[in-house]
């Protein structure tokens, strides 16, 4: 019979980028947490038997793994890197009792269904409503989406969603030109074409032609650090994080976020103080007839430094409280 009560646990928050993982050796309690680079592995085993080994190896027995792409099934094909894999076949291969896969932004939802404040930077808006739904939104390597709803007895019901991959809509001249530049690159222009790393480096090439003496193509790195010195990079995070915002409102709208929308990804806390004087709240609230439904909305930076282990592990102590 499995020892539901079994430590340490393996987490991990495993991204089109990076993987993410920690020993749980107690409820939301970590030993180390170690960021390894996807591409430096052959495939999900690999990685996680190389954090095992730096660990010490110890006597694992139950985990769960946050993925950026969705899950339904046993077969789980990522995103934004070449890796895909077999649930149950990892499972034995790793020597586990129970391995848990989730969608990494369904992770996400579940960190903030009851959040430090500490870890949480107000942009806008009034106090949320207790037990309202919450919406959850995060760019990096990708565009994550997700929400919360109430299940009662102070539980709540992650959403596992593609909202990410829903068509972009552009919303003045400079979106339509970012607009144009990805409708030709990728056919399909979806909000993550926008909404990501390489979409905001997409929006900076599409705009940088503006700019004499301005470089032509920067990655999102060099777009966020040289954001005070160079005019296009400038323009181009307010241009993303104006998308961002009309996204959140939307999203906020569809659910009914009225206990919050939380923004999660590598992207926006590193803005910080820039993003609150950023165009994203005007356009969170630029919604005609509902503006003032969405003004009364908190919006919150999630500063947390690892919300996908959070969630994660929370995932698998609800799993494994159902079976024991």
């Amino acid at each position: 019979m499995t020892d539901c009560a079994h430590f340490p646990r393996l987490l991990a928050d495993i991204g089109g980028t990076n993987a993410r993982f920690a020993l749980e050796t107690a409820a939301q309690q970590w030993t180390r947490v170690e960021v390894l680079a996807c591409a430096d592995y052959a495939c999900l085993g690999d990685a996680v038997r190389a954090f095992l080994q730096h660990a010490g190896n110890p006597a694992v027995r139950h985990a769960a793994m946050a993925v950026a792409t969705p899950v339904a099934g046993d077969w789980v094909q990522m995103t934004n890197h070449h890796w895909a894999f077999s649930i149950e076949h990892t499972r034995r291969d790793l020597g586990l009792d129970t391995l848990l896969l989730l969608n990494d932004f369904t992770a996400q939802a579940l960190a903030v269904a009851q959040p430090d404040k500490r870890d949480l930077l107000q942009i806008g808006g009034g106090e949320a409503v207790p037990d309202a739904p919450k919406a959850v939104i995060g760019a990096g390597t990708g565009l994550g989406v997700s929400g919360l709803l109430p299940a009662g007895n102070g539980t709540w019901l992650a959403l596992a969603g593609e909202g990410g991959h829903a068509s972009f809509a552009p919303q003045d001249d400079a979106e339509r030109q970012v607009w144009q530049l990805a409708a030709q690159r990728f056919g399909h222009v979806s909000a993550e074409r926008v909404l990501s790393g390489a979409g905001l480096a997409l929006v900076y090439e599409a705009l940088a032609g503006q700019y004499a003496g301005e470089p032509p193509q920067l990655d999102a790195a060099e777009i966020t650090r040289r954001r005070h010195t160079v005019p296009a990079a400038r323009r181009a995070v307010d241009v993303f994080c104006g998308a961002l915002g009309t996204a959140a409102g939307n999203l906020a709208l569809t659910l009914g976020a009225r206990g919050g929308v939380y923004l999660c990804g590598g992207i926006v806390p590193r803005l910080r103080d820039d993003f609150a004087q950023s165009p994203f709240r005007a356009r969170f609230e630029h919604k005609g007839r509902f503006s003032a439904y969405l003004a009364a909305i908190p919006a919150y930076i999630v500063l947390a430094q690892h919300p996908g282990l959070t969630g994660a592990s929370a995932a698998l102590r609800q799993h494994l409280r159902g079976r024991c």
